[in-house]
């Protein structure tokens, strides 16, 4: 039987408590922005809110859902979140398959993979893409923010080295019952794959998400912006012409209130997205997929 020492039980209760501890340091500022946006003008401007809200008042959040440039952004957002995750995931995958085999098997695979590093150590450049955008024709539409980095090859490269840890018996098993190499990807490589493409696309939301700087130069107009570059004018530029809000509700409310709604809401989706995917961050990666 498995006995646990006294050292055994002292060194799970610190790891227990260090990670409790770096657990509320993580949610308390969430929970701080979130007692802000509930609270009244007066509490907010002295800066008196801590965890509870002070004067609980949903103004913030009325005038949040009443701004069509707020609702316009945050439905770009998601389009380009979902597209983008979507598209970058299958280019990683069907990349990554041919990539992870051996030079024997796939001729020029080192050229290929060179090919991807170097476009991962040495860009174009700002000016270039953004020229190479202008000439497609994409500005002010929504591919100019999912098209230019499809294809992450930091991703490209994870993905890479975890098909090269997938048992070759699998694969040989499938060979042998008939099966092609997109029917081998299929039914074989991702079932088993699912934790990193779980990781990777995780990885790939937040990115997409959270990315203002391309919709600052390649939209053109405001209600263009993605949710992230909205909220950079008008929390960091504190440009409030796109709060879609008169000088009468500004005397009303808190600016430090409607922000602190405005950066809540915008981390809500990935807030509800990640429970979905965490339980693929803990299961074994091809542990159990070979018997003997």
């Amino acid at each position: 039987m498995y006995h646990k020492t006294a050292g055994y039980r002292i060194f799970s209760a610190a790891n227990y408590t260090f990670i409790a501890l770096l657990s509320i340091l993580c949610v308390v500022p969430l929970i701080h922005i979130l007692a802000v946006s509930f609270s009244g003008k007066a509490a907010a401007s002295a800066n008196l809110v801590s965890l509870w809200p002070i004067d609980f008042t949903v103004d913030a959040y009325a005038k949040t859902f009443s701004n069509s440039n707020f609702l316009g952004a945050f439905w770009i957002s998601i389009q380009r979140t979902v597209l983008g995750t979507l598209l970058s995931m299958v280019l990683v995958v069907l990349t990554a398959y041919p990539l992870s085999k051996e030079s024997s098997h796939f001729k020029g695979r080192s050229l290929y993979a060179w090919f991807f590093i170097f476009t991962m150590l040495f860009s174009g450049g700002l000016i270039p893409s953004y020229i190479l955008v202008q000439k497609l024709g994409l500005m002010n539409t929504l591919w100019a923010l999912i098209l230019p980095g499809v294809l992450a090859v930091y991703n490209l490269i994870l993905m890479m080295n975890f098909f090269r840890n997938v048992p070759k018996e699998l694969e040989e098993a499938a060979f042998i019952d008939g099966a092609g190499h997109m029917t081998t990807l299929w039914r074989i490589f991702l079932p088993v794959s699912m934790p990193a493409i779980a990781t990777l696309s995780l990885f790939t939301m937040v990115g997409h998400w959270n990315s203002w700087f391309d919709g600052l130069i390649y939209m053109k107009t405001a209600d263009h912006y993605p949710l992230a570059t909205l909220m950079q004018t008008i929390i960091v530029q504190q440009d409030f012409s796109n709060m879609n809000v008169d000088a009468t509700q500004l005397q009303n409310m808190s600016q430090r209130t409607v922000n602190a709604a405005q950066i809540f809401i915008s981390a809500l989706p990935i807030l509800l997205v990640y429970p979905f995917l965490q339980r693929f961050f803990v299961k074994g990666i091809v542990l159990g997929a070979v018997k003997e």
